[in-house]
């Protein structure tokens, strides 16, 4: 008997809302990577302060594409310009459905001029292996999934070492700088006989490369960076402190994937199994709705304009370009008030994460939504990456988040619960200046 779908899930809960929906569900953590090495708040701080390393290769999927149809496919069914991307060079993937939101992000290598990578959450990976396998093309894949479902090593390995003293760290692995390179390009680099890539990149701003290579080399690799970082303070970075890092950044991570309700994807929602990501990727918090479509996100909201080109065209093409005249929602971070925090968690409360849809209001209005909440304890404060309605999108806009949880289908969406409110102080994002202005101007130039 076939597992059951992502369809036959959503028939049998009655709907995608009730399929998902899972209050007081845990945060997803890294999986394989211990979650602390010297403790979540001390490697919080490690970029910031030093250098941090952190072991990627276990919590994404890879999907290695290949076939002389291959760009063809990715021009097909993403908004990405393909026309200046070199063997190398890696960008930000948006796919997006016939509406014009997002199905999910990804990182998109271009190992060759007939093969990528793609990396990241999953969703994109079933999104681009699915219309590759039904859409005629002359492409091959290879899966990778992340290490809670593979059998065996991953791969790759990937290594991310960022902070200030990062550059020092590479000179001192490698003998000397590495060639100059772009943001998101890679240089080949190679130690003790192993061949490898070196992807200038980095979180929260912070100056960094991210490692690339075969997972039979990664031991070597990792020994050689521990080694080299030790009289400059390198700290490893747990899982604890890797899922909370990315907050400062600006990144949303997983946004629900817009698929659940076009007709024109009933096959697509029948060759997704409801054990997958599709299916159980949670949704819970105090913002509840019974239709999942408002919880779909635009690329426009999310910030990725910058990757969007409409030179050709691609699935959800038209939908895509008429939202650009009519974006309703800024992406802010929410600074939330501490003697707030302290007394809805606990005055000493310590490690925090969600990824719960919590209600952003003001003067008891909803004007907005997290996605990415967690304590930043360098700062004192628990930040929340949301998307807030343009007119209270202003930094400095005072508002109030709405913390707990709504029961589901059956309760008002907007009944009165009696929940805890902490107030807010709304903030740009992404919420590290560098991030925001030398950081995200040198993506822009590249």
């Amino acid at each position: 008997m076939p597992a059951p779908s992502l369809q036959d899930g959503i028939d049998r809960a009655g709907s995608a809302v009730n399929l998902l929906w899972k209050p007081d569900a845990p945060p997803w953590n890294p999986p394989v990577v211990p979650s602390e090495f010297v403790g979540w708040a001390f490697e919080q701080s490690a970029p910031f302060n030093a250098v941090g390393l952190s072991d990627l290769s276990h919590h994404m999927r890879d999907l290695f594409i290949e076939g002389p149809d291959t760009t063809r496919l990715l021009l097909d069914h993403s908004a990405n310009n393909y026309e200046n991307f070199g063997v190398g060079q890696a960008k930000q993937f948006v796919p997006v459905s016939q509406d014009g939101n997002i199905v999910q992000d990804g990182i998109l290598m271009r190992d060759a001029e007939h093969r990528y990578t793609l990396t990241g959450p999953p969703a994109s990976q079933s999104w681009i292996l699915f219309h590759g396998e039904r859409g005629g093309y002359d492409v091959s894949f290879k899966d990778d999934p992340d290490s809670e479902f593979r059998r065996g090593d991953p791969v790759l390995f990937r290594y991310q070492v960022q902070g200030p003293r990062a550059l020092a760290l590479v000179e001192k692995v490698f003998g000397g700088p590495l060639p100059d390179t772009k943001f998101f390009h890679t240089a080949p680099v190679s130690l003790g006989g192993r061949n490898f890539r070196a992807l200038r990149h980095g979180m929260a701003g912070q100056t960094g490369y991210e490692f690339i290579g075969y997972y039979t080399d990664g031991e070597f690799v990792k020994e050689a960076l521990l080694t080299a970082g030790e009289e400059l303070g390198l700290v490893e970075i747990g899982a604890l402190a890797y899922a909370t890092n990315g907050v400062e950044s600006g990144w949303i991570p997983t946004p629900t994937p817009a698929i659940y309700t076009d007709p024109s994807l009933l096959e697509y929602r029948q060759w997704l199994k409801v054990f997958s990501f599709e299916g159980q990727k949670p949704l819970h918090g105090s913002f509840f709705s019974p239709n999942i479509e408002d919880y779909y996100v635009s690329p426009w909201e999310l910030g990725y304009g910058r990757s969007i080109s409409f030179n050709h065209d691609f699935l959800g093409r038209d939908a895509l370009q008429k939202a650009q005249d009519n974006v309703p929602r800024t992406k802010v971070t929410l600074e939330l008030n501490e003697d707030d925090v302290r007394q809805v968690f606990s005055p000493d409360f310590g490690y925090f994460l969600s990824y719960g849809r919590y209600r952003i209001e003001a003067d008891r209005e909803l004007v907005g939504v997290t996605f990415y909440t967690t304590h930043v304890a360098r700062l004192g404060t628990v930040l929340a990456l949301s998307l807030v309605d343009n007119a209270h999108a202003v930094p400095g806009t005072e508002v109030e988040l709405v913390y707990g949880e709504h029961p589901g289908d059956g309760t008002n969406p907007d009944a009165n619960l009696g929940l805890p409110r902490l107030r807010a102080t709304v903030q740009p994002a992404p919420y590290n200046e560098y991030a925001r202005t030398s950081y995200r101007a040198e993506a822009l130039v590249h």
